[in-house]
């Protein structure tokens, strides 16, 4: 079946719960109180964490302050993005009668 032109296939768009952020958001302000003490103990332990060699730390703070970095897709022989206009999936038959993707 195709979608109409024009036409979302999602018109509810993606869903705006987020129960597991939610509940991360009501249990810092539980931790918080109004001078963010409790949010700067947690990130003193990630610092510490970070300069105690641990790398996962220390990506979190990078990622954190100066965003995730951008990741180079190749695609192409002829350059390093070609456009992609046709995807096919393909089934081979063998002798034996087996098949194969």
């Amino acid at each position: 079946m195709a979608f109409e032109k024009g036409k979302s296939g999602n018109p509810g768009g993606r869903k705006k719960e987020k129960p597991f952020a939610d509940a991360l958001r009501v249990e810092l302000a539980a931790v918080s109180d109004q001078d963010s003490r409790g949010l700067r103990a947690i990130a003193r332990k990630v610092i510490k964490r970070a300069e105690a060699g641990d790398l996962a730390a220390a990506s979190f703070i990078a990622d954190r302050l100066d965003g995730k970095p951008a990741v180079a897709i190749e695609n192409g022989e002829d350059g390093p993005f070609e456009t992609v206009s046709r995807i096919e999936l393909v089934a081979a038959a063998f002798p034996d009668g087996g098949v194969s993707e």
